[in-house]
């Protein structure tokens, strides 16, 4: 199957409200071509150097997201253009995505990347920190310049489904926590990134809007 055939295939297994993130690193400029061109607009890098490399040579309605661990002095460098940063894991960061978004007079969408995986090496907040933070610091007045669209997490690398649908499962719970708490008036926090190519079709059932697909999409990374 072609970059096209694929992207048709995953589009009549979605239902309309899920957006497909096509995970585009360590992939060829070529390859987005590619996946442009079958109709797709919605690109996830996750190093600052490969994604400013590829949106000088890629088309501008490209809505770029960002999708690894970002550090806060790379920030300046994607601040001029990414749609949205998805992995959003410290209060220092998004402190320093509104700083530099400002001096672009720009408001930059950001999902709250929640830890939900078993492993050491998963990023995010822990839930209790992160409703803490939103208690104390009254971000949305505090930070004009970043909109906090919804959530993300990563779930377990593991071939138990039901402990992933367990995660996804959680992860639902806490958006629809969030959303009553803090969000109940912000019709922007609509967000669910969770789900890649392992584990999109357990995501969507679990509430997912948003599915973060590479492999399938463009095959193994170089």
């Amino acid at each position: 199957m072609n970059i096209r055939s694929k992207l048709d295939f995953l589009k009549e297994r979605l239902p309309e409200n899920v957006k497909i993130v096509a995970v585009s690193k360590f992939h060829s400029a070529g390859c987005i071509t590619e996946a442009y061109q079958a109709g797709l607009r919605i690109f996830g890098e996750s190093r600052t150097q490969e994604l400013i490399a590829k949106r000088k040579v890629l088309p501008d309605d490209i809505e770029w997201h960002f999708i690894g661990p970002l550090q806060t002095n790379k920030v300046k460098y994607i601040a001029p253009f990414v749609h949205t940063i998805q992995s959003v894991d410290s209060l220092k960061l998004l402190q320093e995505i509104d700083k530099q978004a400002a001096k672009q007079s720009r408001i930059i969408q950001i999902l709250l990347e929640i830890r939900i995986g078993k492993e050491e090496n998963k990023h995010g907040f822990i839930p209790k920190e992160c409703k803490m933070m939103l208690a104390n610091e009254n971000i949305i007045d505090n930070y004009p310049n970043v909109r906090i669209t919804g959530l993300m997490g990563i779930a377990t690398f593991t071939e138990n489904s039901e402990q992933i649908q367990k995660e996804f499962r959680a992860l639902h719970a806490f958006f629809m926590d969030l959303k009553s708490s803090f969000f109940e008036d912000r019709t922007y926090f609509t967000e669910l990134s969770m789900g890649m190519t392992g584990d999109y079709e357990i995501a969507i059932n679990e509430g997912s809007t948003m599915v973060r697909i590479g492999s399938f999409i463009f095959g193994d990374r170089i």
